[in-house]
C-alpha cells in the first residue's frame, strides 16, 4: 500500500521513544525509516527491552524518561500501556516537549483530563494513535455521511484476549471498550456526531485471573439525532470482526481497517485503502513538527479525549447498571 511522502526539506526532526513493547517497536521502526527523522534514544521501564530495540534501530538506550527528555528533542513518542499514562505526559509538558501518545489515553478519565488541561495551558502540539483516521477509505466514508444523514451506527469489535498480562485486568487496561473498541468509537463520532448518552450492560469474565468483561452491549444516542449500538467480545480464539456500519438516508457504509463498502440505489461499491494508516499517523505528526499544517486525519490530545470519554462512559454504565450522560463533549 502506498505511503505519504515527506515534503520536508529542513533539518532532521529529533525524537525520542518511550516504550519498547510491540506498539513502541512498530513506531520506532517507522520513525527510524523516515529520512528526515533522527531517533535519538529509546527508554523503557524494562532496561533489557530498551536495549534490544535500541540495538535493532542503531540508537542509544536511555536510562529513564527524565534523561531522554533532557536531550534536545522536537518531540517524544509515548507508547506505553494504559495504566502507565499520566506522569509521562506531564513530564513532557514540563519539559516543553511535544508528544505523540498511543491510545487509550488512560484507564479512566481523571488522568486524561489532567493531562488535557496541562497540554492546553502549555500550547504544545500533540498527536494520538488513532491511525484509522488517516485511511483514504475513512475520508470517503466521511464524505458519504456528510451527503447522506446518518441514522443508525453499529460499532463492533469481536476478538480474543490479547497476550499482554496487563490487558486482562480492568485497572491496568481499562477493559476492552476503552483499550480496543476505542478505534471504532472514534470513527462513530467522526461520521455521526458527538455521543450524548450511553446505556450498556456486560457479561462478566468467566476466566480465572481476568476481570475484563467477556462481552459488552451498549446503546448510544448522538447529538445529531442518530442512534447507535456497540457490541464487543474478547472470548473468541481470534479476531472475527472490528469495524463500523452506518445506515444513512439513502446509503449504507460498512467500514473496517481494510475495506469500505458503500451501498446506494446504484448498487454496492467496495474498495480497499491505498494508505498505510500506521505509517501515515507518524508521518503526519513529523510533518507538523517540521512546520507543516496538521493533516486532516491527525487527532490531537483534546480530540482524542472526546472519544476516550465515550469509551469510559460505556464501561461505567455497564458497572453502574444505568445510563450515563456525557457533557462538555
Amino acid at each position: 500500500m502506498g505511503e505519504p511522502d515527506s515534503s520536508s526539506t529542513g533539518p532532521r526532526v529529533r525524537v525520542g521513544l518511550v516504550g519498547a513493547g510491540g506498539v513502541g517497536a512498530r513506531h520506532g521502526r517507522t520513525l527510524a525509516g523516515f529520512p528526515d527523522v533522527e531517533l535519538v534514544g529509546v527508554a523503557d521501564v524494562v532496561p533489557g527491552a530498551a536495549d534490544v530495540l535500541a540495538g535493532e534501530l542503531g540508537v542509544p538506550a536511555v536510562e529513564g524518561v527524565d534523561r531522554l527528555l533532557a536531550q534536545p528533542l522536537d518531540a517524544v513518542w509515548l507508547c506505553v500501556p494504559p495504566f502507565a499514562h499520566g506522569e509521562l505526559e506531564l513530564a513532557a509538558v514540563r519539559a516543553g516537549v511535544p508528544f505523540f501518545v498511543e491510545k487509550p489515553l488512560a484507564t479512566g478519565v481523571q488522568v486524561a483530563e489532567e493531562v488535557a488541561r496541562a497540554v492546553a495551558e502549555a500550547g504544545l502540539p500533540t498527536a494520538t494513535g488513532y491511525h484509522w483516521r488517516h485511511l483514504d477509505t475513512v475520508a470517503a466514508a466521511r464524505a458519504v455521511c456528510a451527503a447522506h444523514r446518518p441514522r443508525l451506527v453499529d460499532a463492533t469489535w469481536l476478538d480474543k484476549v490479547p497476550p499482554p498480562a496487563w490487558w486482562s485486568r480492568r485497572e491496568r487496561s481499562g477493559g476492552q471498550i476503552v483499550e480496543q473498541l476505542t478505534h471504532v468509537l472514534d470513527l462513530a463520532r467522526l461520521l455521526a456526531g458527538e455521543v450524548v448518552e450511553v446505556r450498556s450492560t456486560a457479561a462478566p469474565s468467566t476466566a480465572d485471573g481476568r476481570d475484563v468483561d467477556d462481552a459488552t452491549a451498549a446503546l448510544l444516542t448522538f447529538d445529531s439525532g442518530a442512534v447507535g449500538t456497540v457490541t464487543a467480545a474478547c472470548s473468541l480464539p481470534g479476531k472475527l470482526r472490528a469495524g463500523l456500519d452506518v445506515v444513512c438516508d439513502g446509503a449504507a457504509v460498512e467500514l473496517t481497517e481494510t475495506s469500505l463498502t458503500v451501498t446506494t440505489a446504484d448498487g454496492a461499491d467496495r474498495r480497499e485503502p491505498q494508505v498505510d494508516g500506521r505509517t501515515a499517523v507518524d508521518r503526519a505528526f513529523v510533518d507538523v513538527l517540521a512546520g507543516g499544517a496538521p493533516a486532516e486525519g491527525l487527532v490531537d490530545y483534546a480530540e482524542a479525549l472526546r472519544t476516550h470519554r465515550v469509551a469510559v462512559a460505556i464501561a461505567e454504565s455497564a458497572r453502574m447498571g444505568d445510563a450515563v450522560r456525557l457533557t462538555g463533549v
